[in-house]
């Protein structure tokens, strides 16, 4: 299979017409020109390629989800909205305005679940190239995927097209579940130790000082310092 045709666009960036897909089921009256209106409220901004196409990622589907949820159930005025987003875009959750009781991350849709198809869709990504990445223990094997597959899957494509495939990135996935190995140990160790249960913001902590470890080992060893 010719590389252009294994990896075709793995930008992992949706088209209006799959984010109307992913998105009407929940808000019947979604259509491009209220998408193109919202743009020109200056509520969301999506990207643009070269030739003009919007392109949304997934910040831009929960973002929108936001909006249309605040409008249909909250019947906020788009200039409230706007001011709820400008909250939230300086990393607070604020009260929703009318709901007092009740802040933005509390209507916040739960992460979706993606089929195999959807994934492909949102990624580019072939049936096969798929099927090699769960094959090498890169993504679960399974009818749905988290949303996060389809950062996952685009970045393994990306490797792809520079001569890094699923099969050359099983040792990764190796070094992966050793490591989330250790994280149990030693939360369980500290948990024992503490006599109070450590749970998953314990083990997600210590995954984040292992990324900070590894990415100084990796960038010292391609800089050669």
């Amino acid at each position: 299979m010719a590389a252009a045709e294994a990896h075709p666009q793995p930008s992992g960036l949706l088209s209006i017409g799959q984010v109307l897909a992913r998105l009407q089921g929940d808000f019947t009256d979604l259509s491009p020109s209220k998408l193109r209106f919202l743009e020109e409220q200056g509520l969301i901004t999506p990207a643009r390629t070269k030739s003009g196409y919007r392109k949304f990622s997934q910040e831009h589907i929960e973002r929108l989800r936001l909006i249309l949820t605040l409008q249909r159930d909250h019947y906020l005025p788009l200039k409230v909205i706007a001011e709820v987003l400008e909250e939230v875009d300086r990393g607070r959750d604020p009260v929703i305005p009318g709901a007092a009781q009740r802040n933005v991350s509390s209507i916040l849709a739960p992460k979706r679940v993606l089929s195999a198809e959807e994934l492909r869709r949102a990624t580019g990504a072939s049936p096969r190239f798929l099927g090699e990445a769960i094959a090498a223990g890169l993504l679960p094997a399974a009818e749905v995927f988290p949303h996060d597959a389809v950062a996952q899957l685009t970045s393994l494509l990306e490797l792809a097209a520079r001569g890094i495939t699923p099969r050359h990135l099983r040792p990764l996935r190796v070094a992966a579940e050793r490591e989330a190995e250790l994280i149990d140990h030693a939360v369980s160790s500290r948990g024992v130790k503490s006599g109070t249960p450590l749970g998953a913001e314990d083990s997600l902590e210590l995954a984040g000082h292992l990324d900070t470890v590894r990415s100084g080992v990796l960038r010292r060893r391609i800089s050669g310092a």
